[in-house]
């Protein structure tokens, strides 16, 4: 009998749907405050509502950066992270996001996100990940400790940290910067000790990394804007039943759009505490920055296989965003 009833329960494990799943983790580099955390709670939310579903939150690097997170998702040691520049280096496709300028608002990223969408997602699920939805890192700004950046020719000798990614170093590189890829929990310790100048980020990144605390001066690039992604490891999506994935997907469209809110008002929000910080502001010309980007996309046209045209179908999306 006593081996029967361990049967038995064997048995019932095995046919225990993923639904029945009640916690799950996800992680993410932003400090407490940041988008990537306000919008992981919203998405925490909306499940613990809809499908009694416990999403825990790991911020701060807690279970390491991007790239070793990205490699939990695929080992199945965890269920979420939250991705942004790292994407380029999985797929050149999602590099077409490193192009300057490329997205004009968050409008225009909403037509992205909603008709070439599963442009990304077939190349991410290529190779084994699964994009659920488009969140928000933002538009990104420059701060440094040697001078206001107004010109392309303001960042030059500039020790720039950036994330990892080639096309975001090609970029400072053709602007005269000396870019730096390095993990962003790493950043405010380099920063303060001087072993780089600079960095770039958005603003809610920026203010809730502290780097007012160790930068003079910020410059209002708005160089790229980052989608973040809501990502698993296609293992984790194909063994997740249809409620499970249905409810987590629904999740991450609303989360989605509350990135979207929230990232607009805090931009319009945080030049003001900047500048209470005692962080420099300025204006750059953003047209000298256009105008010296023209060879990046030409570089990234040739070099990713339907390149030129992704850039085309990108820009296509802007005529119906305000």
């Amino acid at each position: 009998m006593k081996k029967l009833l361990l049967a038995g329960a064997a048995l019932g494990l095995l046919l225990t749907p993923a639904s029945a799943q009640s916690t799950m983790k996800l992680g993410h580099v932003g400090e407490p405050g940041s988008l990537y955390h306000v919008t992981g709670d919203e998405f925490a939310k909306c499940m613990k509502e809809t499908a009694d579903v416990e999403v825990q939150l790991f911020g701060s690097s807690q279970l390491g950066n991007d790239e070793s997170m990205l490699q939990k998702l695929k080992l199945g040691q965890l269920d979420f992270s939250i991705p942004s520049s790292i994407m380029s280096s999985v797929s050149d496709t999602f590099g077409v996001f490193e192009m300057p300028y490329i997205v004009k608002s968050r409008d225009h990223m909403r037509a992205i996100r909603d008709q070439a969408g599963d442009m990304f997602r077939d190349a991410a699920r290529d190779e084994g990940y699964e994009i659920i939805s488009f969140w928000e890192n933002g538009f990104r700004n420059v701060t440094n400790n040697v001078r206001p950046v107004s010109t392309p020719e303001d960042l030059k000798g500039i020790k720039l940290r950036t994330p990892k990614g080639q096309w975001r170093v090609k970029m400072f590189q053709a602007y005269g910067a000396n870019p730096t890829p390095m993990a962003f929990s790493e950043v405010f310790t380099a920063l303060k000790t001087g072993v780089i100048d600079g960095q770039e980020n958005p603003l809610i990144q920026i203010y809730a990394g502290k780097f007012q605390e160790v930068q003079k001066y910020l410059s209002m690039t708005g160089h790229v804007y980052s989608p973040a992604y809501l990502a698993t490891s296609s293992r984790n999506w194909n063994k997740w039943d249809d409620d499970l994935k249905s409810a987590i997907s629904d999740c991450a469209l609303q989360a989605s759009n509350y990135a979207y809110e929230q990232g607009a008002k805090v931009d319009e929000e945080f030049v003001a505490k900047f500048e209470e910080a005692g962080v420099e502001v300025n204006e750059a010309n953003k047209q000298a920055f256009i105008d010296a980007s023209a060879a990046i996309y030409e570089e990234f046209g040739e070099e990713v296989d339907g390149g030129a045209d992704l850039i085309k179908k990108i820009q296509s999306l802007d005529s119906g965003a305000s």
